[in-house]
C-alpha cells in the first residue's frame, strides 16, 4: 500500500498520497479552491489559472503563487488558498479573464448555474480597469445538439480535451495564440461522436449549450428529479430538469459505478420525443375501420373480456425491453394466470435453439466499473458504439490501460482505439470462432466438433487466443456477445463456440444488454422459459419467432412498434394482420400499430412513471416519474393492476410499485445474475442461404420509440442514410454506381433505394440498417437479399 503523506491545507491536517495534486486532496476535504479548466475525469492544463495559491515546502515558500491542479503535493508540504498572496492572484487572473467575456449574462442560458458567474462574484471587481474594445468570435455551426457563443469562450479546453481523452475523436482543436485562441473544428463539420454532449456539461461559461433547449427556459425556474436512462444496459444516473409539467433537459448524475460523470447523446437528448405531436393521449377502439376515443373503463373491459375468452395456446404477449420491471413482472402474472405461457421480450432475437441451455440469470458477466481492468475482451456480434456508447467507452479504457480487444464482426467498425477486427461477414463469424477456439487447444463436441476441426487459425486467430488464456491465467479474461450475435441465425452456435473458448482460456462470458431493462426481463420472468426470479417455466412457452411464425389469434403488443422494432417487420406485420384480436400499450401512436391493433392504450413514457430498471450489471435501479403522463394515459403498471381486478386475478391488490417490487425481490431470493449455462449448447449449423447476405445493423438513434421521435438525434450524423452498403468491389461486381438507385428483395418484399459505399462491408455482403424507415417490409436482418438497378 502506498505511503501516505500528511500536508496542511489552511491550517487543517490532511493526508495525501504522494504525486497527488493539490486541489484534488482540497477537493476531498471540503476546501473550496476556484478553477475552471480542471476536471477530475480530464488531463491537467493548468492554463486558466484561476487555482493559484500560496505554498511552502520544508520551511521554503514557494517563489510564487502556484496552480493547485498541476502542482504535487509533498513532505511537510502547507498550502494557503485565502492568504492575501493567493487572493490577490486569484483576482488577478478573474480580471483578466473578464477583460473579452461578454456583459450578456442576461440572455445567456448558462446564466444562474455559471461557473464564471459564481467565481467572480467572489474574485471579480465592480469596475473594470480595460477600456479596450472587446474581443469578437465568429460562431461555427456543430451540428443538431450544441449551440455555440464563442466569444464566451475562455479557453478551459475541456471540450478540446475530452474529446481527444474521453471521446476518442478529436473533433474540437485550439487555433491561435493568447486572446487570439479559437475552439472549434479544423474542417468545418458538426460533432458526430454518440457521447459529444457531455462538453455542455464541462464547459464553466455559457459557450456551448444545448441546441434543443436554448431560450426555453431559466435555471431558478427548473426543479431537478433523479432518473434512470432508458435506451441501453448502462442505466446512467440522469437529472431531469422539470418546468410546468414538461422535461426541459436532461444531464448526468456522477456514479462512479455505473456511468461516472457522462452519459450518451440519447440519454441526454431523448426527452424531446416525450412533446412529440403523435402521443397517444387517449385510449382508443377500433370501430367499422375508423378509431374512437373511449374511457378507460371501456376500454380496459374489453380487454379483459377479449382475453378471458381467448386459447391461451394460441395467445401472445410481445414486451419491449426497456418496459420496467414491475411492468414485466405484472405483464408475466397476468398472461400465465390466463394460462399463456408465450411471453417474450428478446424481439430482435432470431435463433432460440439455446433456450434450454441458456442462463436463468444471464448478464454482463462482471460489474460495469470492471470493464476498464480487463486485459483481454473478446467482443463477438456487436456495433459497440452504437449499441453500448458509455461500455465502448469502458473498453477504450481498458485498451488505454494496456489491454487487448479482439472483435469478431460481420463488418468493420470505427473505432476510437486499437482493436484486432475480423470481419468477414455473418458466415465468417463462425469460422473466426471456430478457428479461435482450435488455437485455444480446445476440440470441441457434438456438432462443433466438425466445425472447429475444418477451421483453418491464421497468427491472428492464435494471437487472440493467447491474449484471452494470459488474461484467463489472471482472472482478467472477457467474453461479450452484443446484438448483431442475437440477430445471426446461428446463435446458438455463436454461444456454444464463445463458452468453448472462455473455458479454454479460463475467462469469462457476458452478454450485452440489447435494452435497458433486458436483465431485469430475466428477473421478471418476460421469457417463456424463465419464471420469476430465473426459476425454470413450466409449461415453457413460445419464443416471439414461433409466436409470430404460427397462427395466433389473439396477441398483446407492450411498448413497441411492429415496423421497427422487430427483427422480421415483414413477417410480424402479416402476422399482426391475421390476428383476430391485438391490443397495444404503449406512449405513442404509429401507422404500424394502427393498422393492425383493435385497441390502443396509452401508457406513460420514460419520465412519466416510476419502476425499476436492472442494469447490465445485474444493480436494480429504481426511480419516480418526474411528470405527469400527458392526456388521459397512464403508467403502465395501474394499466396491468387495473387489468388483473377486471380479471378477477388473485394478487393484483398493489398501492405502488415499491410494493410490486418487493414481491419480486422475494421471489428472487437467494437467486444472482450468473451466466453458466444450464446445459450443453449443440445445434446443427441453419446457414445464411445463397446470394448476398444483408447486414441489418440498427443505428444507435433508432434503437426505440423514444430515440426516434427525437428530431435533434435524427439530424446527427451518426443515424446516416438508409440505403444499401457495399464495398466498391462488390458495387462493381453488381454493376452498379454509388448512389445507383435499386431495388432491394427480401423474402418476397422490395424497398426502393440507392448504393452507398461503405468500405468496412466485406465481399459477399451488403449493409441495410434495421429499425428506421424504410426497413419496414424487409425481413430478417442477417439473410440472403438481391439487388438489381432500378428500372
Amino acid at each position: 500500500m502506498t505511503d501516505m503523506l500528511t500536508i496542511e491545507i489552511d491550517g487543517r491536517a490532511c493526508e495525501a498520497a504522494p504525486g497527488e495534486m493539490i486541489i484534488a486532496v482540497a477537493d476531498r476535504e471540503g476546501i473550496s479552491i476556484p478553477r475552471f479548466c480542471y476536471h477530475k475525469k480530464l488531463s491537467i492544463a493548468a492554463n486558466c489559472r484561476m487555482c493559484l495559491v500560496e505554498a511552502e515546502q520544508g520551511g521554503r515558500p514557494f517563489p510564487k503563487p502556484v496552480p493547485a491542479c498541476a502542482t504535487p503535493v509533498g513532505p511537510g508540504m502547507k498550502v494557503l488558498t485565502r492568504s492575501p498572496k493567493a487572493i490577490e492572484a486569484q483576482q488577478g487572473t478573474m480580471e483578466f479573464l473578464l477583460i473579452n467575456h461578454p456583459l450578456d449574462c442576461p440572455i445567456c442560458d448558462q446564466g444562474g448555474e455559471c461557473e464564471l458567474q459564481d467565481v467572480a462574484m467572489g474574485y471579480g471587481g465592480d469596475q473594470s480597469r480595460y477600456t479596450e474594445g472587446k474581443r469578437v468570435v465568429m460562431d461555427g455551426d456543430l451540428g443538431p445538439l450544441i449551440a455555440t457563443e464563442m466569444t464566451r469562450c475562455i479557453h478551459c479546453t475541456r471540450c478540446v480535451r475530452f474529446g481527444a481523452e474521453i471521446a476518442g475523436l478529436r473533433e474540437l482543436g485550439a487555433t491561435g495564440r493568447g486572446e487570439d485562441v479559437r475552439i472549434g473544428t479544423f474542417v468545418a463539420h458538426t460533432l458526430a461522436h454518440e457521447l459529444s454532449g457531455n462538453i455542455i456539461d464541462l464547459c464553466p461559461v455559457g459557450a456551448l449549450t444545448s441546441k434543443p433547449y436554448r431560450f426555453t427556459a431559466r435555471a431558478w425556474e427548473l426543479t431537478d428529479a433523479p432518473a434512470i436512462a432508458p435506451h441501453d444496459g448502462v442505466g446512467a444516473n440522469l437529472q431531469l430538469h422539470v418546468r410546468r409539467g414538461q422535461v426541459m433537459r436532461v444531464h448526468p448524475q456522477d456514479n462512479e459505478a455505473v456511468n461516472e460523470s457522462w452519459i450518451a447523446d440519447r440519454d441526454r437528448f431523448s426527452y424531446v420525443g416525450l412533446n412529440g405531436a403523435d402521443r397517444l393521449t387517449e385510449p382508443l377502439v377500433k370501430r367499422d375501420g375508423a378509431w374512437v376515443a373511449v374511457e378507460w373503463t371501456e376500454a380496459l373491459a374489453l380487454v379483459a373480456q377479449r382475453l378471458k375468452a381467448a386459447d391461451p395456446a394460441t395467445t401472445g404477449w410481445l414486451l419491449a425491453p426497456n418496459a420496467t420491471l414491475e411492468e414485466m413482472y405484472l405483464a408475466q402474472g397476468l398472461a400465465r394466470a390466463l394460462g399463456c405461457a408465450n411471453i417474450d421480450h428478446r424481439l430482435r432475437q432470431r435463433d432460440f435453439r439455446g433456450d434450454a441451455a441458456d442462463p436463468r440469470l444471464p448478464w454482463l458477466g462482471l460489474p460495469i466499473a470492471e470493464l476498464p481492468a480487463q486485459r483481454s475482451v473478446l467482443l463477438i456480434g456487436s456495433d459497440i458504439r452504437q449499441e453500448q456508447p458509455l461500455l465502448a467507452h469502458r473498453l477504450r479504457q481498458a485498451v488505454l490501460a494496456g489491454g487487448s480487444l479482439a472483435l469478431v464482426n460481420p463488418y468493420r467498425l470505427d473505432l476510437t482505439h486499437p482493436a484486432d477486427q475480423l470481419a468477414g461477414g455473418p458466415a465468417g463469424m463462425l469460422d473466426d470462432l471456430a478457428a479461435i477456439a482450435k488455437a485455444s487447444g480446445d476440440a470441441g463436441s457434438g456438432a462443433l466438433k466438425a466445425i472447429i476441426a475444418r477451421a483453418a487459425p491464421t497468427a491472428e486467430h492464435q494471437a487472440v487466443a493467447d491474449s484471452l488464456k494470459s488474461a484467463g491465467a489472471n482472472g482478467a479474461g472477457l467474453i461479450l456477445l452484443g446484438a448483431l450475435a442475437a440477430a445471426h441465425p446461428d446463435y446458438s452456435l455463436l454461444k456454444a463456440l464463445a463458452y468453448r473458448i472462455a473455458t479454454a482460456a479460463g475467462c469469462k462470458v457476458g452478454y450485452l444488454p440489447a435494452a435497458a431493462n433486458s436483465v431485469g426481463a430475466y428477473v421478471a420472468g418476460a421469457l417463456p422459459q424463465v419464471q420469476p426470479g430465473g426459476r425454470p417455466a413450466d409449461p415453457v412457452g413460445l419464443p416471439v419467432a414461433e409466436i409470430l411464425g404460427a397462427p395466433h389469434r389473439t396477441l398483446v403488443l407492450w411498448g413497441l412498434e411492429p415496423a421497427y422494432d422487430l427483427g422480421n417487420p415483414a413477417r410480424a406485420m402479416e402476422a399482426l394482420a391475421q390476428a383476430d384480436f391485438v391490443v397495444a400499450a404503449g406512449a405513442f401512436r404509429c401507422p404500424s400499430l394502427e393498422s393492425v391493433a383493435q385497441v390502443l392504450l396509452p401508457i406513460g413514457a420514460f419520465a412519466e412513471t416510476s419502476g425499476t430498471f436492472v442494469n447490465g450489471s445485474g444493480t436494480w435501479q429504481s426511480f419516480q416519474g418526474a411528470v405527469a403522463p400527458p392526456g388521459a394515459a397512464r403508467p403502465g403498471w395501474k394499466v396491468l393492476r387495473v387489468l388483473g381486478n377486471l380479471l378477477d386475478l388473485k394478487g393484483f391488490e398493489y398501492l405502488d410499485t415499491a410494493a410490486i417490487r418487493t414481491e419480486l425481490a422475494a421471489l428472487c431470493g437467494d437467486a444472482r445474475p450468473d451466466n453458466r449455462p444450464a446445459a450443453d449448447f449443440d445445434a446443427a449449423p441453419v446457414g445464411l442461404g445463397e446470394g448476398l447476405i444483408r447486414i441489418g445493423n440498427v443505428p444507435t438513434y433508432a434503437l426505440d420509440a423514444l430515440v426516434r421521435r427525437s428530431p435533434p438525434l435524427q439530424r446527427t450524423p451518426t443515424m446516416g442514410t438508409f440505403g444499401a452498403y457495399v464495398n466498391a468491389a462488390q458495387a462493381a461486381d453488381l454493376g452498379l454506381a454509388a448512389d445507383a438507385a435499386v431495388v432491394v428483395s427480401q423474402q418476397g418484399a422490395a424497398v426502393h433505394t440507392r448504393v452507398l459505399i461503405d468500405e468496412r462491408v466485406p465481399p459477399g455482403c451488403v449493409r441495410i440498417p434495421a429499425g428506421v424507415p424504410g426497413s419496414e417490409s424487409l425481413g430478417d436482418q442477417i439473410a440472403p437479399v438481391s439487388i438489381r438497378r432500378e428500372e
